[in-house]
């Protein structure tokens, strides 16, 4: 009896563990890339991302148009598009030069705006951004000062990638004299597993971005990084930080936390966006388990007032974007305490996802499936073997008595 409860358990856990996690995981969707659409030049950097599928439509703008900026819009139609007044983009006023048509497609919208990389001396080696004197630190860069490079030479049609490519030509120091950052991007048109680290999990609702900072040269001993984001949400869901904790396979080792940065809504009729992160970052371009940087996302706080709204930001939202929305400004600062420093390669690389729906959730690979009911099933196995010798000594016994009378 209990070897068959045994069993059932066993076999209730590997199905469990071996579940599909959500609907999203079997949608598909058709990918389209637009540079500069209805533009002839390339001095500027706009890159439109369609995702259609399942009677919707995702946009993603992508530009380095002012600060790098990513603007995500979803349609409740496959027929929606993007029209870019490009005049009123490129002059100082660009309020309402990028619009959706049909407008009342328009179900939701978010953006993020990557805004400053600020860079500080860890003299003691804790790694604590935010408990750093302000002495330490150095003058951040601002990215939206930043000279880009023609986004249209990396375009990738079958792999649904392109980078945006980045240096401060201004800075004294000459530390962009041989180094860059970029935002790497990949739209997905169905869900999958990426195959570099830190092999994050994603859907077809989703993109992912790739930041990474390369052979800038430091501007002291012992520094580290942390970028600056600005998102954009409906006064009616305030974006929040909320920690999930991730199973531990051979995936993305030693690693437990997967951030979400996701608006703060709970009685919303419809799904909403979100950003993503496994939360570590990597000190070689391999990312190896030996390189891992972990990161921290500190809460995001309201936008100052006296900061100037980003570019694309403008142009999309207009008029109405303090009104009816929330601009909030948050840290991610990258590096542990005791651990090896920048300078030590000269690379940091991170990883976001963003995406519409729910964001994916990791479940137990095959191989552990496998080595827990291997592992599950040896008790099982020593039990039932238990129960036969048992039974057999058992039936021995009886066989061999001999009644006294």
């Amino acid at each position: 009896m209990c070897a068959v409860v045994w069993l059932r358990l066993l076999l209730l856990l590997v199905g469990v563990l071996g579940a599909r996690g959500s609907p999203e995981d079997d949608e598909t969707r058709q990918i389209y890339l637009q540079f500069n659409p209805g533009y002839a030049s390339s001095s500027v950097n706009l890159l439109h991302t369609r995702a259609v599928g399942n009677g919707s439509t995702i946009h993603y703008v992508w530009s380095t148009i002012g600060a790098p900026t990513v603007l995500l819009i979803y349609t409740e139609t496959q027929h929606s598009d993007l029209r870019v007044n490009w005049t009123k983009l490129l002059s100082p006023d660009p309020h309402g030069a990028i619009t959706i048509e049909p407008a009342d497609s328009v179900l939701y919208s978010t953006a993020l705006t990557f805004t400053r990389i600020f860079e500080y001396k860890d003299v003691n080696n804790t790694a604590n951004f935010t408990g750093t004197a302000e002495k330490y630190f150095y003058p951040p860069y601002d990215l939206s000062g930043f000279a880009w490079e023609n986004a249209n030479n990396t375009v990738n049609s079958s792999s649904f990638s392109f980078r945006l490519t980045g240096a401060d030509e201004s800075d004294p120091s000459g530390s962009f004299s041989n180094g860059s950052i970029s935002f790497k991007v990949s739209a997905y048109d169905r869900a999958g597993r990426d195959a570099s680290s830190p092999r994050l999990l994603h859907t077809a609702n989703c993109t992912k971005l790739e930041f990474t900072i390369s052979g800038v040269h430091p501007r002291g001993n012992n520094s580290r990084y942390a970028l600056e984001m600005v998102t954009v949400e409906k006064k009616s869901g305030r974006k929040k930080v909320r920690s999930v904790r991730s199973i531990d396979d051979e995936y993305t080792p030693t690693i437990f936390e997967v951030i979400e940065l996701l608006p703060d809504a709970p009685n919303a009729s419809h799904a909403l966006g979100y950003f993503q992160w496994k939360s570590v970052a990597y000190g070689s371009v391999g990312g190896s388990r030996s390189d891992a940087l972990p990161c921290v996302v500190y809460e995001p706080q309201s936008m100052n007032e006296t900061r100037p709204v980003p570019r694309i930001i403008q142009a999309f939202y207009g008029e109405q974007l303090s009104d009816h929305y929330n601009m909030e400004v948050l840290n991610v600062s990258y590096g542990i305490a005791d651990g090896d420093f920048y300078e030590k390669n000269k690379f940091l690389g991170w990883s976001v996802l963003v995406g519409y729906g729910a964001p994916p959730r990791d479940s137990f690979s095959i191989l552990v499936i496998c080595i827990m009911a291997v592992v599950l099933g040896i008790p099982l196995v020593l039990l039932i073997v238990g129960a036969i010798v048992v039974s057999f000594m058992k039936k021995r016994v009886f066989s061999n008595y001999q009644p006294i009378n």
